[in-house]
């Protein structure tokens, strides 16, 4: 099990991702004024729990000859469908029942993020991570380090290339800067990534569970994130008020998740 948690230049404080983070919570329309996410219930303005990932806009916006065939349901997932310097081995599409054998921990501020060579991310570019294997496994990598970065500076620029254009982005992006560009920071008992589980998936759309670790108790906490293809890569999806995680809930142990496990 994994302990993200790492020293902030001996200041004694600690960087966690913003969905621990107790101004992040409740403005994603979470309840409750706890910073553990065991102890929050999620709540949309569609009700309660509701489905994991859905966007304020549903369909996916047509795409132009310019955009290279990269929309979400156009292409292979081919070299002709990727950015520039980007190539996958898109060939797994089930569903991963055990963590890639050469995913390892990268830093992500002090924070720590699952990387893979196979699944991605593939390019590193400052604060944007890209270059996801469009199968269920990048989709993971995808939900893991997109939604992290959101807790950094350089979380505009994120956004602008990692999060796909509706009125959930432009949510997102008002209810992020009311915390300004500066990164959150949370408390030094926090946990961090435990494991996961592909709730949905097809070459076009994922959603993603995330299991997290060092709850009150020692107990875990889940919530879901759904990634789009779209250019070439994953792109968080946002619900129409900028809500980026849905069903959170606390769960008893990691029964049904794949633990990231070394």
């Amino acid at each position: 099990m994994l302990n993200s948690g790492r020293a902030r230049g001996g200041s004694g404080e600690w960087e966690q991702p913003f969905w621990q983070q107790r101004g992040w919570i409740l403005s994603a329309g979470f309840l409750g004024v706890l910073v553990l996410l065991a102890a929050l219930f999620a709540v949309t303005g569609n009700g309660a729990g509701g489905s994991s990932g859905a966007s304020g806009d549903p369909s996916p916006a047509p795409t132009s000859t310019s955009d290279r065939g990269s929309g979400p349901d156009s292409g292979d997932g081919g070299p002709q469908d990727r950015p520039a310097g980007c190539r996958t081995d898109d060939s797994v599409q089930a569903r991963p029942t055990k963590a890639p054998r050469d995913f390892h921990w990268k830093a992500n501020g002090t924070g720590l993020v699952p990387v893979s060579r196979t699944a991605g991310p593939l390019k590193y570019d400052g604060p944007v991570w890209s270059c996801f294997a469009r199968t269920p496994m990048g989709a993971v990598m995808a939900v893991h380090s997109i939604t992290d970065h959101l807790s950094y500076d350089g979380w505009r620029e994120v956004v602008e290339r990692q999060v796909v254009p509706g009125a959930g982005r432009d949510a997102l992006i008002r209810t992020r800067t009311q915390s300004g560009d500066k990164s959150t920071t949370g408390s030094p008992d926090a946990g961090g990534y435990t494991g996961f589980t592909v709730l949905t998936y097809n070459r076009s759309q994922a959603t993603v569970m995330v299991l997290v670790s060092g709850m009150g108790g020692g107990g875990y906490g889940s919530a879901s994130v759904t990634v789009r293809w779209q250019d070439g890569d994953w792109k968080l999806v946002p619900e129409a008020d900028g809500t980026i995680y849905g069903g959170v809930a606390q769960v008893s142990g990691t029964d049904g998740f794949v633990t990231w496990e070394a």
